[in-house]
């Protein structure tokens, strides 16, 4: 069954929140506007304490459950809080690593890492467990055990040096998408060049969806070597701009104290300016 998003919740019921509607709406008896309320004040920023209490409250939810055993309400609760950079939700996130709901796991991975949530790291850890012996699909869905792709990009995020070597066996998995999550985490781990030229490469594979997601790769972790691939990668304009922006902004956070800008800061730049 195929869940509905928020955004066509919104679209077809025309609904107009206010921070405090989508508050209260927290708390309502319809199901559907919770899930959409969490949605909402993700995606707008609310950040009012009333907000992220609610959200931190929405991740203990029992009472939105589809018929698989998945949470939505939880989902959309731990991804707003990623969002809103409010500590006060890490406890929360870290608990929701050990839902039932794959999907619950993933998005709290995702946001504990936008928090740069260093407490986080052992069970983010933990969740590697098995390694990639146990990093197989999970019997008859149609996802792994874990959600080792959010996984290995938090650790490389929050700066999980002492999981080194549990990351880099994950550049051999069977599956792209999780041997360049690996390829992402080892680059911001070490800075070697090795993993970011391997993302590079993957680059050239024929999956559309997978080169879009390694653009993205690229421009986190700023690499600039790339700059000249991104913008020749077979895929569309906005994609390859998105990447080149990560890799700006990556660049410019490094000379924040000089007075001139560099020169790979402007070969970024006029690659931007040819793609536009």
């Amino acid at each position: 069954m195929v869940e509905p998003s928020a955004e066509d919740h919104s679209a077809e019921n025309g609904v107009q929140l206010t921070p405090e509607q989508a508050i209260a709406n927290l708390q309502s008896s319809d199901l559907s506007l919770r899930y959409y309320a969490a949605w909402w004040l993700g995606k707008f920023r609310v950040s009012q304490t009333e907000a992220v209490d609610g959200l931190i409250a929405a991740l203990e939810d029992e009472a939105d459950i589809t018929e698989l055993g998945g949470y939505p309400l939880r989902r959309n609760a731990a991804r707003a809080l990623g969002k809103l950079g409010n500590a006060k939700a890490v406890p929360g996130l870290i608990q929701c690593l050990e839902c039932s709901d794959y999907y619950v796991r993933e998005a709290a991975a995702q946001s504990l890492a936008m928090l740069g949530a260093q407490t986080a790291l052992p069970a983010l850890i933990k969740l590697l467990d098995g390694g990639v012996a146990q990093a197989v699909q999970a019997s008859n869905l149609p996802h792994l055990t874990q959600p080792y792709t959010a996984v290995l990009e938090a650790l490389g995020a929050i700066g999980a040096t002492e999981a080194i070597s549990l990351i880099q066996p994950f550049l051999g998995h069977s599956v792209p998408r999780v041997q360049c999550s690996a390829a992402r985490a080892m680059y911001q781990l070490t800075q070697d060049s090795t993993y970011g030229e391997l993302l590079v490469k993957m680059l050239q594979e024929s999956d559309l969806k997978l080169r879009r997601s390694i653009l993205g790769d690229l421009g986190a972790i700023g690499y600039m070597a790339a700059a000249d691939a991104i913008a020749q990668a077979q895929t569309e304009n906005s994609f390859k701009l998105i990447a080149l922006k990560g890799l700006l902004e990556n660049q410019l956070a490094d000379e924040l104290d000089s007075l001139s800008i560099s020169h790979q800061a402007v070969q970024v730049m006029n690659l931007m300016d040819s793609l536009l």
